[in-house]
């Protein structure tokens, strides 16, 4: 199991193209993974994308939409280890401590938080539409 392994899901009322065409985006991603290096390695078109991850994690990312009754359901993965200081992409692997592993975990809380931020945010703007093309 990867040392980061975060696996998220939100509910977005509105089609799931719209959200699709957000998530096609790669200005969003700057936004949505800011220190992260990010090359698409699966684009599922409607169903979402997913993504190699370098920089100070190495790894994947993945968001997946599920439409649902009146929206869509965005499942988000991130699956990565930290890298070596200096490195983009070489993986650093770290003792079997206690102070390793609250180090890990602050990292993982910091990505959720961030994550759920991000959907948030996404939430409100797209669901701010909803007066028109999504009812």
């Amino acid at each position: 199991m990867p040392s980061v392994d975060i696996v998220d899901e939100s509910f977005i009322v509105g089609p799931r193209r719209i959200f699709a065409e957000v998530v096609a985006r790669p200005e969003r991603w700057r936004i949505w993974w800011p220190d992260l290096e990010l090359e698409v390695f699966l684009d599922r078109g409607v169903d979402g994308m997913a993504w190699t991850v370098a920089g100070p994690l190495v790894g994947s990312t993945e968001i997946w939409l599920e439409e649902h009754p009146r929206g869509v359901v965005v499942h988000y993965y991130l699956r990565a280890e930290p890298t070596v200081p200096g490195s983009s992409t070489q993986p650093r692997t770290l003792p079997d401590s206690p102070r390793s592993r609250r180090h890990l975990e602050g990292m993982r809380r910091e990505r959720v938080l961030h994550w759920k931020r991000v959907m948030w945010a996404l939430k409100d703007e797209l669901e701010a539409q909803s007066a028109s093309p999504w009812s």
